[in-house]
C-alpha cells in the first residue's frame, strides 16, 4: 500500500451535465452527485450497457472537484439484481464468447465500476431499497456506506447459480465482516433482511422504507458540506489506516494534517465555528 503524502493537484472535469440515460440517471446538487440506476425491467441488472453507464458516471464524479459526495439509488422495487439470468442462459453479453472473451469483458465492464468505485476520491453512499443480490450486493459493498430501507434484502447468491462473485465482492466483503462470516454469507447464499444486515455491518443505518430517499439524501448533503480537501484527506486517511502499520499511519496523518493546518479552508472553517459560537452565546 502506498502511504507517501503528496499534494492533490486539481484537474479539470470532463463536463457533467444532469442525464436522463436509458439505463443511468445523474443529478447534482449541492456539491452531490446522485446516480440512479434506471433499468426497473431487468432489476438494475448490470449487464454490459450498465457497466458503461455507470462506470462513465463514476470515473467523470472523480474528476470533477465540485463533486463532494456520491450517492447511488435505483428505481423501481429493486436496487440491483446483479447479473442477468436470462442472459447467462443463453449465452449472451457479459457470457458471449470463449472464456477468454467473458473474461476479458468482465474486467472491462464490471471491474470497470469497481475500479471506479474504490478509487473515487469522495464518500459514495448506496441508498438499499428492495433487493441488492450478487453483483448487486457487492455493488453496494463497494460504496462507503449504506443506507437500508426496511425492506431491503442483501444476499451473496452466487452459489445459487454456480458462480462465484466476478465483481470483486470477496474482497469487500471480507473487509466488512472478517473472513469467517463473509465465507459463511458466501456459503450458504444466505438471503440478509435490513435488520440482520444492520447487525452484521453490511449496511450503516436502517430507516423506514418511506424515509429512505430523505435520509440518504440528507447524510449525503451534510457530507458535502464539509470542507472538501479535508473531506477528501479524511477518507483517504481511515480508508489506507485499516490496513497501514502505525507508524506509517501516523506518518500519514501527520502530513495530511500539517497540509491542512496551513491552508485557507481549515482558517476558514475555524472562524465560522468561532463566529457561530459567539452568536449562540450572545
Amino acid at each position: 500500500m502506498t502511504t507517501a503524502m503528496t499534494t492533490p493537484t486539481t484537474t479539470l472535469p470532463d463536463p457533467l451535465p444532469e442525464t436522463t440515460g436509458d439505463l443511468v440517471r445523474t443529478e447534482r446538487s449541492a456539491g452531490v452527485l446522485t446516480v440512479t440506476l434506471d433499468a426497473p425491467e431487468t432489476g438494475n441488472a448490470l449487464d454490459v450497457a450498465m457497466c458503461t453507464a455507470l462506470g462513465e458516471a463514476l470515473e467523470s464524479a472523480g474528476r470533477d472537484p465540485e463533486i463532494h459526495c456520491v450517492l447511488i439509488r435505483s428505481s423501481g422495487r429493486h436496487f440491483c439484481t446483479g447479473g442477468n439470468v436470462k442472459d447467462m442462459r443463453s449465452g449472451a453479453d457479459l457470457m458471449a464468447g470463449s472464456v477468454a472473451d467473458v473474461r476479458d469483458r468482465l474486467a472491462a465492464s464490471l471491474h470497470r465500476v469497481t475500479r471506479a468505485l474504490h478509487e473515487l476520491p469522495v464518500p459514495s453512499i448506496a441508498a438499499l431499497d428492495g433487493s441488492a443480490i450478487g453483483a448487486g450486493c457487492d455493488l453496494a459493498l463497494m460504496c462507503d456506506l449504506r443506507i437500508a430501507g426496511e425492506k431491503a434484502v442483501l444476499a451473496e447468491s452466487f452459489l445459487r447459480l454456480g458462480l462465484v462473485s466476478g465483481i470483486g465482492g470477496a474482497w469487500f466483503l471480507s473487509r466488512l465482516v472478517g473472513p469467517t462470516k463473509a465465507l459463511e454469507l458466501t456459503l450458504t447464499s444466505e438471503f440478509v433482511d435490513a435488520p440482520r444486515a444492520l447487525e452484521l455491518g453490511l449496511v450503516t443505518r436502517v430507516v423506514p422504507s418511506a424515509q429512505l430517499e430523505k435520509e440518504a439524501s440528507g447524510l449525503a448533503a451534510a457530507i458535502a458540506a464539509r470542507p472538501p480537501r479535508a473531506l477528501r484527506m479524511a477518507k483517504r486517511l481511515v480508508r489506507e489506516s485499516a490496513e497501514a502499520s502505525l507508524p506509517a499511519a501516523l506518518e500519514m496523518a501527520g502530513s495530511m494534517q500539517a497540509i491542512l493546518l496551513g491552508g485557507d479552508e481549515h482558517k476558514a472553517a475555524v472562524s465560522a465555528f468561532l463566529e457561530s459560537r459567539a452568536a449562540r452565546r450572545a
